[in-house]
């Protein structure tokens, strides 16, 4: 059997095809449980982790991996955390000056009972908490969002690229309703 890392995009995007279920309480749980294990590794960063995503948002449908966002000073040593994440079991997917992106739940037989998503970002780069809070104060345009990603899936069940770029739009517009809500 392959391992992950020998697998192009397109085996891996059929191993992994998007879900999406139910909202799940144990989400809440699980996330409460890995930021207690991020907060170990990061603990010499002085993170800010945060559960963010669909699964932080209460009564509609995602995709069941936990998204979490740490936020550390942008002067921390990346290789640092780069190295703490990986040595802990996390698959660096990219990385950029100011985020990285690691993930843990993947495995050659496909999704582990838990998948996690971790976003790295600097201090305040973190639009996707203003995002989950405004679905959560507004549960009509949290119903669209799931109406939204409901209706990407039959044509990006294995695009997750383009599953996420055909939301952008919908995302946007929720950021700058959110930023006129909170003025």
């Amino acid at each position: 059997m392959k391992r992950l890392e020998q697998m192009t995009l397109d085996e891996l995007w059929q191993l992994f095809p998007i879900i999406i279920s139910p909202h799940n309480p144990l989400w809440n749980e699980w996330a409460k449980e890995e930021i207690n294990r991020l907060s170990g590794i990061f603990s010499e960063f002085s993170p800010v982790i945060t559960h963010i995503g669909s699964t932080a948002i209460p009564a509609i449908q995602a995709k069941p991996i936990i998204d979490i966002l740490v936020e550390v000073n942008p002067h921390c040593d990346s290789a640092l955390i780069k190295n703490a994440m990986e040595s802990s079991g996390y698959i660096c997917m990219n990385q950029s000056p100011s985020r990285m992106s690691f993930n843990k739940g993947y495995t050659p037989e496909g999704y582990a009972q838990k998948v996690f998503h971790i976003h790295v970002h600097n201090l305040g780069d973190n639009d996707e908490i203003l995002f989950r809070d405004y679905l959560i104060e507004h549960p009509e345009r949290a119903k669209e969002y799931e109406s939204l990603k409901l209706s990407l899936l039959p044509k990006y069940r294995h695009d997750r690229d383009g599953y996420t770029a055909a939301k952008t739009a919908f995302v946007n517009t929720t950021l700058q309703m959110a930023r006129i809500h909170s003025h």
